[in-house]
């Protein structure tokens, strides 16, 4: 996302920027208050700009300042999502707020941006460090060139070009060269055969017909000829369909393959922001759309014009007069097609996005069907369902009544000039200006225009269908995964010390869940992360693990910044329980062994016995190899927390993570949980996630975390003499257990 826009020369002199003094960061906004009422400005003018330089920060409005603020009379500055809009706060030394700016949704992320920028500059500058650069590698939402909403596509559809499109369409086919060659031939074979065929049927009018000079040994023979043609065409149009239907196969399963495996290795906060229904359309459904095209359509369609290309020189060498007459109508089908051109792109464009929709609410349904039956809304989810199904069906039928409408009315305007072609070639043949053979040649190669001509009207609805599914496509193969491992990462083994400096993150800009987290921890020691729900527990262990880079500071494993470390050997030395437990549809011994795929039997047999599980698998009908069902649902809550327990610890980790481990159990099975959790977390850096706070007394240090930060660290003994959020969270609990 951009974040320095280029100012005009008089926006520049409006700023007064002394001698070195540039703009950092420069991004638009769009409300401001006009006789205390907010305005939006239009989009491309008169816009309102928030700058930060390295000493100030300004509000320029059209050319004039309307705000400007000292960095070092700032104490913070800060961006706040309001009610559809947010605002930019200035809190001063003396105590004073000033609220600098406002805008709207559509601009909010990239004025959190550069505020954290200002913020970045402000606490570098009191510290006499050289301010960290922030870069954001968020979408764009608007299309600068054309203004358009971006699909989630880092590059506008409408604006990269059909140059762009047809590359892509061309590196999709890059690996099936021999195919093409293969195709390419047939479609010329096929072509010369066509054309070849009016040539002898001319022949023979002109010469046997016509004349009278001919028998049945020149009618036979014709006869035989024109039929061995046929059966000739037939059966290369056969082979050419099946050897397009194998590159339409071949291609389909090579792209199903790259975007699963794309999806595998795009980051955490890009499926998030996915509906699942999305990713699974595009996965089946656009890449079954790109193989309907390669069979239904690429062979025939260069095969039709290399036709109909041959068949336009002929007609000419025939009569330029009647071929003019029988173009006369084609003009006026492409100009009504180019401008309907867009109209058709768009309504599929909704029509897939509507069957998005669908699938993903399918799938929400599907997914939580055990919810829905226990608070018995069945009627109500299937009517919710119907009416998305309707919604989808409208849009359907609306875009199927447009071309049922559009194809007729191109069809008649295309056969109208080959009518009229007809009429003054039999004037023509009336008058002795053109054989009787000529004229049957030339319809038969008018037929070969106007024929095509007819099957391409379909052309710019499969066309854009095709390029729908592409661009979807590539949405997700031209994603970069935001974690990614850079050159210098490296692998070595974890000890497990960590030190968070000035750790400040948030899912969105503008709404951060951690600020300026610091604190260390030592290898082999168990920290006990509490605090009230929403403070933000999760997200640090999300950080921790690296499914999200933080936004500001850094995290460091073993004094490395966790940046630095390969992902796939920080991932293959921690163990993870999670507080929702997930379970693959498949064997208790499988699941297992999705932490380490080689482990033999003894290994999972160990793993189990050390989370309590080896004794309930035992007692299931095929043991470890018992069908778990999908998400585990055969299985107990406690049952599948302890196989998920198992798991975690099947690897040996350095480093645990334990989210609410022991969330699902009985009081018996706890028990024997957390007697195995004492003696795993030995020797092991362990960060544990409990709101029960008993099960965390055995834990080395406690970090207390409200209201964004670190509010209070210690062990359990310090923090309740402290008497502060941990005193009060142990007392409620206890007062609870008392009342129970």
């Amino acid at each position: 996302m951009k974040l320095l826009y280029t100012l005009s020369d008089s926006q520049r002199a409006a700023l007064e920027l002394k001698p070195g003094e540039e703009p950092q960061y420069c991004v638009p906004t769009d409300l401001d208050y006009d006789g205390g009422k907010m305005r939006v400005r239009e989009q491309y003018a008169d816009k309102i700009w928030l700058v930060v330089t390295q000493e100030r920060f300004l509000v320029l409005e059209d050319e004039k300042v309307s705000a400007s603020f000292l960095l070092d009379d700032c104490e913070k500055i800060k961006c706040e999502h309001q009610v559809h809009s947010g605002i930019v706060i200035v809190v001063k030394k003396d105590g004073l707020s000033v609220c600098a700016a406002r805008f709207s949704m559509r601009h909010i992320v990239r004025a959190a941006y550069a505020v954290r920028g200002a913020q970045a500059i402000l606490t570098a500058r009191r510290k006499g460090e050289t301010p960290e650069r922030i870069v954001s590698l968020e979408y764009e939402k608007y299309c600068e060139k054309c203004g358009r909403a971006l699909p989630g596509t880092r590059k506008c559809p409408y604006c990269e070009g059909k140059a762009d499109i047809l590359k892509k369409f061309m590196s999709l086919c890059g690996e099936y060269v021999g195919k093409l060659l293969v195709i390419s031939l047939i479609m010329v074979l096929i072509t010369i055969v066509n054309l070849v065929t009016p040539l002898i049927q001319r022949q023979f009018i002109d010469g046997v017909l016509a004349t009278g000079n001919g028998g049945w040994k020149e009618l036979w023979i014709f006869v035989g000829v024109t039929f061995s043609m046929l059966v000739a065409r037939i059966l290369l149009e056969v082979y050419r369909f099946w050897h397009c239907m194998a590159l339409g196969t071949s291609l389909s399963m090579s792209m199903r393959r790259s975007l699963y495996y794309k999806i595998q290795t795009l980051s955490l906060s890009f499926i998030n922001n996915r509906k699942p229904g999305e990713l699974l359309n595009r996965v089946s459904q656009d890449t079954n759309q790109i193989r309907r095209f390669m069979e239904e359509v690429f062979g025939e369609m260069f095969s039709t014009l290399l036709t109909m290309t041959v068949s336009l020189v002929v007609m000419f060498m025939i009569s330029w007069k009647m071929t003019l007459f029988s173009l006369v109508f084609v003009v006026v089908v492409f100009v009504v097609t180019k401008a309907f051109w867009h109209h058709i792109r768009s309504i599929f464009h909704r029509q897939w996005l509507k069957a998005d929709d669908l699938a993903s609410n399918l799938q929400d349904i599907i997914s939580g069907m055990r919810v829905v039956k226990s608070f018995g809304k069945e009627e109500k989810e299937a009517a919710r369902f119907q009416k998305k199904t309707e919604e989808f069906a409208a849009i359907n039928k609306k875009n199927e009544i447009f071309w049922a409408v559009f194809f007729p009315i191109v069809t008649f305007l295309m056969g109208a000039g080959s009518y009229i072609a007809v009429y003054f070639g039999g004037m023509d043949v009336l008058n002795d200006r053109m054989t009787l053979g000529e004229l049957v040649q030339f319809i038969t190669y008018c037929g070969y225009l106007f024929g095509p001509l007819s099957w391409m009207t379909h052309m710019p609805r499969m066309v854009m269908q095709m390029i729908t599914s592409l661009n979807r496509i590539y949405d997700v193969l031209d994603e970069e995964p935001v974690i990614a491992d850079s050159d210098d990462s490296r692998e070595f083994p974890v000890k497990g010390a960590f030190t968070f400096e000035n750790v400040s993150f948030g899912y969105h800009t503008y709404e951060p869940v951690l600020e300026n987290i610091s604190f260390q921890v030592k290898p082999g020691e168990m920290i006990g992360l509490v605090g009230a729900s929403g403070t933000g527990k999760s997200t640090l262990i999300n950080l921790i693990m690296r499914l999200y880079d933080v936004d500001q500071g850094r995290i460091t494993i073993d004094g490395v910044d966790i940046r630095k470390v390969k992902t796939e050997s920080l991932h293959s030395q921690i163990g993870v329980v999670l507080q929702e437990t997930f379970l693959f549809s498949g064997s208790i011994l499988a699941n297992i062994r999705f932490a380490k795929q080689d482990a033999s039997l003894a290994e999972v047999i160990q793993a189990a016995k050390a989370a309590n599980a080896h004794d309930f698998i035992c007692k299931t009908p095929d043991g470890y190899n018992t069908y778990v069902g999908e998400h585990g649902y055969n299985l107990s809550g406690g049952e599948r927390q302890r196989i998920a327990i198992a798991r975690a610890i099947l690897n040996n980790p350095r480093l645990l993570i334990l989210d609410e481990a022991t969330s699902a159990l009985d009081t018996e099975s706890e028990f024997l949980i957390q007697q195995a959790l004492d003696r795993l977390v030995k020797g092991r850096t362990t960060f544990a996630i409990a709101h029960r706070l008993s099960t965390l007394r055995n834990a080395d240090r406690l970090v207390v975390i409200d209201r964004h930060g670190v509010a209070e660290i210690g062990t359990h003994n310090e923090l309740l003499e402290k008497k502060g959020i941990y005193y009060g969270l142990v007392t409620a609990q206890l007062q609870m257990a008392e009342g129970k």
